[in-house]
C-alpha cells in the first residue's frame, strides 16, 4: 500500500502543467469527454475535493455535493459553448482546489446550502472553461456525457477516499489531503501570476 503511495507521488511530482484548458488533447467525442477531466490535475483535485468534502459532512451532503458539482457545471459549459463573457475563468478554477481543500483541511462545517452553494459557484467555472474550450470537432453531447461521468468517477474516489473518517487516524488522512488539494490550487493560482 505504501508503494502505490510513494509511485503516487512521484508521478504528481513529476507531471507536467495542467493541459485541460489550453487547447490541446484529444478532439472526439465521447472518448475525448471522459479522458478529459482526468488529463487536468485542476480538474482532478477540484473533483476530488468535492467528494472527501461530501463524505466529511456525512448524509446528505455524501450524495449532494458530487450531483450538484456536475449539474452545475453543464449549465457553466452551456455558457461557455454559447460564448457568453465570464471574467475570471481560470482563477476561479484554482481557487476551487483552495477553497475546496481548505474545506476539507479545516473541517469546515456549514449548512448543507451553504456547502452546496460553494460547490455550485466553482462549478460554474469548471464547466465554462470546458464549454468554452470544446474541441471544434467534438460532438457536444457525447462530449459532455463522458466529461460528466468521468467527472462523477472523480467525485467517487474522493467519497472513497473520505470514508477512512470512519477510522480515529483516518480523519487527519482526509484532512491532510484537503491540504494538499488547497496547495495545489495555491500552485496554479501562482502559476497564472
Amino acid at each position: 500500500m505504501r508503494r502505490y503511495l510513494y509511485y503516487s507521488i512521484l508521478l504528481m511530482i513529476l507531471s507536467g502543467p495542467a493541459a485541460a484548458h489550453i487547447g490541446n488533447g484529444l478532439a472526439g467525442g465521447f472518448t475525448s469527454g471522459l479522458m478529459h477531466p482526468v488529463l487536468g490535475l485542476d480538474h482532478v483535485v477540484a473533483m476530488v475535493a468535492v467528494g472527501l468534502w461530501g463524505a466529511f459532512l456525512g448524509s446528505p451532503a455524501i450524495w449532494l455535493l458530487p450531483v450538484v458539482f456536475p449539474l452545475v457545471m453543464a449549465f457553466g459549459g452551456a455558457l461557455g459553448i454559447l460564448g457568453v463573457p465570464m471574467p475570471a475563468v481560470e482563477t476561479g478554477i484554482a481557487l476551487s482546489g483552495i477553497g475546496l481543500g481548505l474545506m476539507v483541511a479545516l473541517a469546515v462545517r456549514p449548512p448543507i446550502w451553504v456547502a452546496a452553494l460553494l460547490v455550485g459557484f466553482f462549478a460554474i467555472f469548471h464547466g465554462y472553461a470546458h464549454g468554452a474550450e470544446l474541441p471544434t470537432s467534438a460532438s457536444p453531447l457525447a462530449f459532455s456525457l463522458g466529461f460528466v461521468i468521468s467527472t462523477g468517477l472523480l467525485h467517487l474516489a474522493g467519497i472513497a477516499l473520505g470514508t477512512l473518517t470512519r477510522w480515529p487516524w483516518g480523519e487527519g488522512v482526509v484532512r491532510a489531503g484537503g491540504g494538499v488539494i488547497a496547495l495545489v490550487g495555491g500552485g496554479f493560482l501562482v502559476g497564472m501570476l
